[in-house]
């Protein structure tokens, strides 16, 4: 049997996860963006790491995005630890797409908060597949109620 260190163990399946993971210090900037992200997002890794998280957030979402964020730095906790969060993407080309993401807080050698893990997956054609099925029932029950 091959023999592979924990750490080692770790950064593969970080690094190497289909589902984006990245991880932003307290101020929103990303300190870690996976294959994952960078095939999801469609930023490079060189592009987005340093930057905030603002690259992929929708305009119309970033007043409500950060107000939680800075919450939950002060606060040190999260419900979409256990529960996930449903919340629109930019893609680099513009393009929106629908995730859903869990949070892991992240905390420094002292117990501080230190930022947070977001693991994050592109849910746009269940979303979409979804969304027809809505629209197909209140067709069929308009024509019932006809």
């Amino acid at each position: 049997m091959h023999e592979i260190d924990e750490q080692e163990l770790h950064r593969q399946l970080v690094q190497n996860c289909n589902d984006a993971i990245i991880f932003s210090d307290r101020e929103g900037l990303i300190r870690l963006w996976n294959k994952g992200a960078e095939e999801m997002l469609g930023f490079s890794a060189k592009e987005a790491l340093g930057q905030s998280l603002d690259i992929f957030i929708p305009e119309n979402q970033r007043a409500r995005h950060w107000e939680g964020y800075y919450r939950v730095m002060e606060t040190g906790s999260t419900r979409y630890a256990k529960e996930l969060l449903a919340a629109p993407a930019l893609k680099k080309d513009g393009t929106r797409i629908s995730t859903e993401f869990s949070m892991t807080i992240i905390r420094d050698a002292e117990g501080k908060v230190a930022g947070t893990v977001a693991v994050m997956r592109d849910v746009s054609a269940r979303w979409q597949k979804e969304k027809a099925l809505r629209a197909r029932l209140a067709e069929l029950e308009k024509a019932q109620d006809a």
